[in-house]
């Protein structure tokens, strides 16, 4: 059994696997002063709920773009299983070729999101992950990370505009029931979502017309699921793609 975590900004994902299958996936806030002991709690606990002895953990792996906390929460993981765990960055194998101008420079998470893609989908591909920050990941169909875009991610923007104005209140991020709103939260809901379906469906077509050729598009990332059924193009969702990734990494790095 494999652990495997990757660390956002905004949240952690945490989930095991055995055998290629997914057992879990759970979501924890992030928390940038967390400790070790903390850290180690929490896990322990997340994986008792799902009935898997911690000592039952043969390996581990873990991505993060918050690195003030991957040490910590490599350290926890060392303490509840013993395992000394695979860190997703440079010198990793992981079957991607990255073209960009630095590859050391992108995201982990960027890098987790790409190998699970070349490993699951026809390409070139154009993946969209809706975190705190939206990023898109373009490969084309020789598995190069050619480049992408990073953009304000949903819950910024609408903290933001509500931050930044006198009138505006914090909302919840649900669909609107329609388009044209008829009070103040929902012409805000409908303002940031159909926005953003929009800013998709748009980009996915300007990188086919820079590529000269259709894409496949995923999504994920704990957003996705509200803004996709807004977009007017195919987008595959998929909630476990650097869970996926995570597993791929691991498995060509283990020994």
């Amino acid at each position: 059994m494999i652990l495997a975590i990757d660390i956002g900004n905004t949240n952690i994902v945490i989930g095991c696997c055995r055998d290629g299958k997914i057992l879990f996936g759970e979501r924890l806030t992030t928390d940038k002063t967390g400790t070790e002991l903390e850290y180690a709690i929490v896990f322990k606990n997340v994986l008792e709920m799902y009935s898997i002895n911690p000592k039952d953990v043969e390996g581990s792996v873990i991505s993060s773009v918050v690195p003030s906390i991957t040490d910590t929460v490599r350290a926890a993981v060392k303490k509840i299983t013993g395992t000394d765990s695979v860190i997703v960055g440079p010198g990793i194998k992981t079957g991607l070729n990255i073209l960009t101008d630095n590859p050391a420079q992108l995201g982990s998470d960027l890098v987790v999101g790409a190998v699970a893609g070349i490993n699951e989908y026809p390409l070139p591909l154009v993946i969209f992950d809706l975190g705190t920050a939206t990023t898109v990941s373009v490969i084309d169909e020789n598995k190069n990370y050619l480049g992408g875009m990073i953009m304000p991610g949903l819950r910024i923007s609408l903290d933001t505009l509500a931050g930044k104005t006198s009138q505006l209140p914090q909302i919840r991020l649900e669909a609107p029931k329609k388009l044209i709103g008829t009070d103040t939260v929902e012409c805000m809901q409908s303002g940031i979502l159909h926005a953003t379906a929009s800013g998709i469906d748009g980009i996915i077509g300007k990188i086919e017309r820079e590529l000269g050729k259709n894409v496949t598009a995923v999504a994920t990332g704990g957003l996705s699921g509200t803004v996709l059924p807004l977009c007017g193009r195919d987008i595959i969702y998929d909630d476990d793609l650097l869970m996926k990734g995570l597993m791929i990494i691991y498995n060509k790095n283990k020994s």
